[in-house]
C-alpha cells in the first residue's frame, strides 16, 4: 500500500472554491478506487497550503484509478471546475509508504 500526498497552493481569497472541489474528491475518488483519507484546507497558519490524501495499492493501479477518475463525470467537472475558478496556483504529488507500523495503542492517564 502506499499513500499519495497531494500538496496544493491555492489562492487564500478563494479557500471556499477549494473546499467545494475538495467535497466533490468526496465522493469521486473513492468510486473510482482509491481509499481516501480526506482533503484539507487551511484552518490556521498559512492560508495558502491544502492538501488531499488518499490510499492506493500501488503505481500501476494509481494509473488505472487516474484513468477512471479521468473518465468519471463528476471528476472531469470538478478538473473543470478547478481550470475555470483558478483557485489551484500550484499542485505536486509524493507517494510515500508506511514506516511507523504497528502503532502502539494511545495510553491515556
Amino acid at each position: 500500500m502506499i499513500t499519495c500526498f497531494i500538496r496544493y497552493e491555492i489562492d487564500p481569497f478563494k479557500v471556499s472554491a477549494f473546499e467545494e472541489y475538495a467535497r466533490s474528491w468526496g465522493q469521486a475518488i473513492p468510486r473510482c478506487g482509491a481509499d481516501l483519507i480526506g482533503y484539507y484546507a487551511p484552518h490556521e497558519g498559512s492560508s495558502t497550503v491544502a492538501y488531499g490524501v488518499y490510499n492506493i495499492k500501488n503505481l500501476a493501479e494509481y494509473e488505472a484509478y487516474r484513468e477512471r477518475l479521468r473518465d468519471d463525470p463528476l471528476g472531469r467537472a470538478n478538473y473543470e471546475f478547478a481550470r475555470k475558478e483558478q483557485f489551484i496556483r500550484r499542485e505536486d504529488r509524493i507517494f510515500l509508504r508506511l514506516a511507523s507500523a504497528p502503532h502502539a495503542e494511545l495510553v491515556r492517564p
